[in-house]
């Protein structure tokens, strides 16, 4: 029997999850609009255990505060509210609820924060080399630079380097998403990137986020639980 699952914000990537819920075992019992907080209710919610939210990050902490207090385990890929994070733990705790969160999904992105946390990391007591962040998503992408881009920064800052590091961020066409940290000396320059094909392996890593919340408890980062993933 599938598993009930609610989609709270009904843009391109809640229709990407919705389309591939069944692959996971999931079947969508309900959705909600983006700033449709007053409707999420256990009735309006048909029996979903399990919601993915994919909304703004005005919408995004109310969103996860009342499911919390429904019950419902929340899966969350809205970026620009982890300033509101801790209000939105102490709701999770209290309700005895799990949220797991990201600014990204991706398994690549993610594997790809860990070799630029390295190589900031021993980079960062040699001075000579001054780094950079750069990425390009579609031109219908809100926020600039994207979250993924501030993670991937402060990643750096908490691997210990400390030295000026500039960011920058373009909007064109319908690209899915780039990401481009650099490393650069007199002597050298050292580039990493990634970059998405498209959204599937955002959707995908959400849904798995999903199958594997189902019995837990509390906050955790998606990097926290890319090895219990299956």
């Amino acid at each position: 029997m599938s598993a009930g699952l609610a989609i709270v914000g009904c843009g391109k990537m809640g229709q990407l999850i919705e389309q591939l819920a069944p692959e996971y075992g999931f079947a969508v019992r309900a959705r909600f609009t983006s700033g449709d907080i007053t409707a999420l209710s256990a009735e309006s919610l048909r029996g979903a255990q399990t919601a993915v939210e994919f909304t703004t990050p005005h919408a995004a902490p109310a969103n996860l505060a009342r499911l919390a207090s429904l019950g419902v385990n929340t899966v969350c890929g809205t970026t620009g509210w982890s300033g509101e994070l801790s209000a939105v733990r102490e709701s999770i705790e209290r309700a005895g609820t799990a949220l797991v969160w990201s600014a990204n999904f991706s398994v690549g992105v993610n594997v790809f924060m860990h070799i630029v946390a390295q190589a900031a990391g021993a980079l960062a007591k040699h001075p000579e080399y001054q780094a950079w962040g750069w990425e390009i998503h579609h031109s219908a992408k809100k926020d600039a630079p994207s979250g993924t881009l501030h993670k991937l920064a402060e990643e750096i800052r908490t691997s210990g380097y400390t030295r000026t590091l500039t960011l920058s961020a373009n909007r064109a066409g319908a690209h899915p998403g780039t990401h481009e940290i650099g490393f650069d000396s007199t002597a050298d320059t050292i580039t990493l990137r990634h970059t998405a094909r498209s959204r599937e392996g955002f959707a995908r890593g959400a849904l798995r986020a999903a199958r594997w919340i189902n019995g837990k408890k509390g906050v955790l980062e998606f990097r926290e639980i890319l090895g219990e993933l299956s």
